[in-house]
Parts: structure tokens; C-alpha cells; sequence
């Protein structure tokens, strides 16, 4: 071990620790990798080197894109095979497109007509979201120090495949993964990789799946080891604005309404919301009418009906709202560097509210996060 770490307090990175850390891994230094190298003692270091080392490894002489400018600590890792998909499994259009085009969504674009859903179709989506859920709570048991989100993706595939669903991600505009995984900067899009969780990140899992014609999305920001205060803070706000404007959906409440009961929100807190990506309507098609900003006065288009359906899913960073992108042209991460949470839910408007499609099943339909709260 050499060099002592910044003089501002940074705890150890071993889980169960909790102590201002004093020494970093010169593996680490070497590497360049500034999180998860900091420890208190020889002790705690020998105590986690079996899981530490992994970062080693997987980080060691890879560097994709040589003079770009991260914005925060976060560094891409190698990434695995592409996984196949069964033949007998129902596939989105997009699946077997070359550059992964989905061709039904470019049909529809441009249009701001949202589709009301016969009840046929919304048995489907309602089926489609409860797989969704239990792909995700796959992932989110399995989340821990040391896994990679490679690992979490492969959970993912396996658990979509196993419910006769296709990992709706997979190759759409080429997406070369089956679940989103964004970890601390990354707002959205992260694509998993081979490096492992450390202690004290937050982590974003995004899982949709299609069955049999309809696709269930939702997504979820869990806590990887002892998170820290002002992250756990940032997750519990996303998450409150998320239900918030829920709360708010029912016939003819106009879509450009739920922004502003975010942002009213958060705002309170200090945190910001991200302006680039918005919720969507879904059902047969991944991304379609309407779109839901998450940011006060937008210019949404449109008023809710019963039988519409579609995702709210804020994302919320504790400073700018501003976005740039890695060179793999998916991973969007903020533009200070610093941590961003998600939520999101699937939503079928009733003729008196809506329907949380994407609830949890069990803990009160608490998110993950709040079993270790």
C-alpha cells in the first residue's frame, strides 16, 4: 500500500468498515482508478483484496477510447459476447434488423395520437409488466459488491428467456446488451461491463421484456454496500417524485402537468432533473406517443384518457441537469460528474386514476432501496 488518500474524508472501501480511509491500492493508482481504492488499514486491504483485485483485472490495459475527458470517476470495462435469444421465443421487429431499426416506432414518428387500449390489449401489457417485474427483482437480489454488471446482465437474459419473453434492449438501435445498468454519473444507458460493483456505488437496472406482442418496462436504482448519505438522499427524492406524479395521473390530467409536480419536488431538495429523455408511451411498440417530460413548464402535447398507457421515469442529479455522452454513444452521464438516480414505472390510466402495471409484489410494493433503509 502507498500514498496517503485526499485530505477530505473518504471512507473505507471495505463493507462493515466505516472508517476515514488513510492508504490506496498502488494497483489502482497505476490503472487509474479512482473509486474503490481507499482503505484504512494493510488489514481492511488484505481483508477485501479477493474482490478488489477483480477490478484489477478486468480494468488492466483497457482504455477504448484514448484522450476522451470523462466527466466524473466512472471508466468503461470490457465488455462480453452479445447473447442470442432462442428462435421460438417472439421477437420485437427490431431484433434481426441489421442496425436494429424498429421499424413499427419510425412508422409512427411524429405522431402525437396515443393509443387506447382494448381490453385484449391490455390483458397483454399487464402480463408483459408483471414478467418485467420479476426479471428485474432477479437482478436486484443478485446486486452486490464484487458482481459485475456483465453478471446482472446475464441474470437478466436467463430470467427473460425463462418467462418465454425477449430482453427488450437487446439490439434496438444495436444496443449490444439485454438490460440497462448506470452506475453513479451514468443518468441512463449504461451498457453492462465487466467491472465489478464496489461498495458505496448506487446502480440503475432498467429491464423491459417483450411477450407475446407488448413490452413492460421499469427500472430501479439500488444500493451497492454502505451508500452514503447525500446518494441515499438523492435515490429517496427520485423515487418520492416519481410517485408524486403518479398520484396526479387520471383522465384528462394534461401530460405536460406531471413535470412540473417533479420538479416542484426535487427542486426543494437542491437536485435537478434531466432534461434530455423523457417517459413514453408503450404497449406493442417500445417507444411511442406520448411523451412525458420531467421538467416544469414543457410543452408535452396531449391529455390522458383511460386505456393510454406509458412510463414516467425521472432522472435526478444532485447538480446539473446537463448531460454528455461516452464514445460508445449510449452511456449518458452528467456533465459535472456527478450522481444521478432513476425510477420508473409501466402506467395504465383507469377511468378514475391509474394502475401501477410495474409494482412491486411483495415488501408493500416498496422499491429495493428501502429494504436497507
Amino acid at each position: 500500500m502507498s500514498e496517503l488518500a485526499e485530505s477530505k474524508a473518504i471512507l473505507c472501501c471495505t463493507p462493515g468498515c466505516g472508517k476515514i480511509s488513510k492508504l490506496r491500492c498502488p494497483t489502482c493508482i497505476k490503472l487509474e482508478i479512482s473509486a474503490g481504492s481507499n482503505f484504512c488499514s494493510q488489514d481492511c486491504f488484505k481483508q477485501y483484496w479477493i474482490v478488489h483485485k477483480l477490478f484489477h483485472k478486468a480494468k488492466e490495459e483497457y482504455n477504448p477510447w484514448p484522450g476522451f475527458k470523462f466527466t466524473g470517476t466512472l471508466r468503461p470495462y470490457p465488455l462480453s459476447e452479445k447473447r442470442t435469444v432462442p428462435p421460438h421465443i417472439p421477437r420485437p421487429d427490431y431484433a434481426d434488423h441489421p442496425q436494429g431499426h424498429p421499424l413499427g416506432e419510425i412508422a409512427e414518428r411524429g405522431s402525437t395520437v396515443v393509443k387506447v387500449l382494448d381490453d385484449e390489449e391490455i390483458e397483454g401489457l399487464k402480463t408483459a409488466c408483471k414478467l418485467a417485474r420479476e426479471v428485474l427483482d432477479e437482478a436486484a437480489k443478485a446486486a452486490a459488491v464484487g458482481v459485475t454488471t456483465d453478471e446482472l446482465d446475464r441474470i437478466v437474459h436467463e430470467a427473460a428467456i425463462e418467462r418465454e419473453c425477449y430482453p427488450s434492449p437487446l439490439n434496438y438501435y444495436k444496443f449490444p446488451k439485454s438490460v440497462c445498468t448506470s452506475i453513479n454519473e451514468v443518468i441512463c444507458h449504461g451498457i453492462p461491463d465487466k467491472r465489478p460493483l464496489q461498495n458505496g456505488d448506487i446502480c440503475n437496472v432498467d429491464v423491459t421484456v417483450y411477450h407475446r406482442g407488448f413490452h413492460g418496462d421499469l427500472n430501479e436504482t439500488l444500493f451497492i454496500g454502505e451508500v452514503d448519505e447525500k446518494s441515499k438522499l438523492l435515490t429517496k427524492v427520485t423515487h418520492e417524485a416519481l410517485m408524486k406524479a403518479i398520484d396526479i395521473v387520471k383522465p384528462g390530467v394534461r401530460f405536460r402537468e406531471i413535470g412540473n409536480v417533479i420538479q416542484s419536488h426535487v427542486s426543494k431538495h437542491g437536485f435537478s432533473v434531466v432534461r434530455s429523455y423523457c417517459g413514453h408511451g408503450i404497449h406493442r411498440l417500445f417507444h411511442t406517443a406520448p411523451n412525458i417530460p420531467h421538467y416544469a413548464n414543457n410543452k408535452a402535447v396531449g391529455v390522458a384518457k383511460a386505456g393510454n398507457s406509458f412510463t414516467i421515469e425521472p432522472m435526478i442529479s444532485e447538480g446539473s441537469w446537463r448531460d454528455e455522452h461516452w464514445p460508445d454513444d449510449w452511456t449518458a452521464v452528467t456533465a459535472d460528474g456527478k450522481r444521478s438516480a432513476q425510477f420508473e414505472h409501466t402506467l395504465l390510466v383507469t377511468d378514475t386514476g391509474c394502475e401501477i402495471l410495474t409494482k412491486r409484489r411483495n415488501n408493500n410494493g416498496q422499491p429495493w432501496f428501502m429494504d436497507s433503509m
